[in-house]
């Protein structure tokens, strides 16, 4: 099934991955997160928060509901935060296509995330720099300091057939990991103080990347972080974000 919205067409088509299938799995379960996913979806493109092609297909690919814990599947295409456990969230939906549209993503770009959470945001940016169906060419390195979470996400995105093209390790993100160093996008997943300066120097020259700035509960200001050809930073806010605080040496404090 298809639809036009403004300019683009949406081609809704169903997905379940064989891991899904099981007791919780009923075909009406599955009629709920598709309706939803569609829903979601359309509202975005109408509202023009997400205008690209490659974000749209990403996020028709990317099966968001092994990414939640098994008692919210049915909620996975909600648009709103989800807890994934250890006092952290999933991002609402239009948060991470709002990160992509952003980011400027394109096939064989190197990327950087700080904050890996369930590993969604990561699997939706690998399936824009290294498509499904294609040779491998871009990457990401998603870094999270929750070992819980570091295992939760290495499971799912192994299960949705991404693992292959993130690379998910445990550490200080705000420290970023300098042996892959530099990148062509670093993006941040939870709010700094301030941007940390070892992210400013892993970032290429004519690079993107996203932070949330500002103060460790509630309402913080989504940064975005170029470099010129110098390899000068330049900053701009983009909008009013609310964002889990980014802890680590050049973070918050624990």
């Amino acid at each position: 099934m298809g639809y036009l919205v403004g300019q683009v067409q949406i081609v809704s088509k169903r997905v379940f991955p064989c891991s899904m299938v099981g007791d919780d799995t009923s075909s009406e379960n599955r009629d709920v997160v598709d309706k939803n996913k569609e829903i979601t979806l359309k509202r975005l493109v109408s509202s023009r928060t997400v205008t690209k092609e490659d974000t749209i297909r990403a996020y028709q690919v990317v099966p968001r509901e092994l990414f939640v814990p098994e008692k919210l599947r049915t909620d996975a295409y909600v648009d709103t935060p989800l807890p994934i456990g250890e006092g952290q969230t999933i991002s609402a939906i239009h948060m991470c296509l709002i990160y992509l549209e952003l980011l400027d993503l394109k096939e064989g770009l190197k990327v950087l995330e700080v904050g890996g959470g369930s590993g969604y945001h990561a699997a939706l940016v690998a399936e824009v720099v290294s498509p499904t169906g294609k040779p491998l060419s871009g990457h990401v390195f998603t870094i999270e300091r929750i070992p819980a979470l570091v295992e939760f996400a290495k499971t799912n995105l192994e299960r949705a057939g991404y693992s292959d093209r993130v690379t998910v390790l445990e550490g200080d993100g705000t420290l970023g990991h300098p042996v892959e160093a530099p990148f062509d996008r670093i993006m941040v997943a939870a709010a700094a103080p301030d941007i940390p300066p070892s992210l400013i120097d892993q970032l290429k020259p004519e690079g993107i990347m996203l932070i949330p700035v500002g103060r460790q509960q509630f309402w913080q200001e989504l940064t975005v972080v170029t470099k010129d050809t110098e390899g000068n930073a330049k900053q701009r806010r983009k909008m009013s974000v609310a964002f889990v605080p980014l802890i680590g040496k050049e973070g918050w404090s624990p």
